[in-house]
């Protein structure tokens, strides 16, 4: 299991954001301590508190995926 702190600041950076998880074939959740969300879900990304950065966890040795979580990595 890999994890990167992500930091999305207003809902264009959500909505990149999701698209970019969504273009992977691997489950990530997004949250932190007992909220945690498919972060494949907009709406369920919205629903957290976005002030503090939050956890993306996902299981994959793929390189690309941390390449393309750099914009929104805190």
């Amino acid at each position: 299991m890999r994890q990167v702190s992500v930091k999305l600041n207003d809902v264009e950076q959500i909505r990149q954001f999701v698209d970019v998880v969504g273009k992977f074939d691997v489950n990530f959740d997004l949250g932190s301590g007992h909220h945690i969300v498919d972060a494949k879900s907009i709406l369920g990304v919205m629903a957290l508190d976005l002030s503090h950065p939050q956890m993306l966890r996902y299981d994959s040795d793929d390189e690309t995926i941390e390449e393309h979580m750099r914009p929104f990595m805190s």
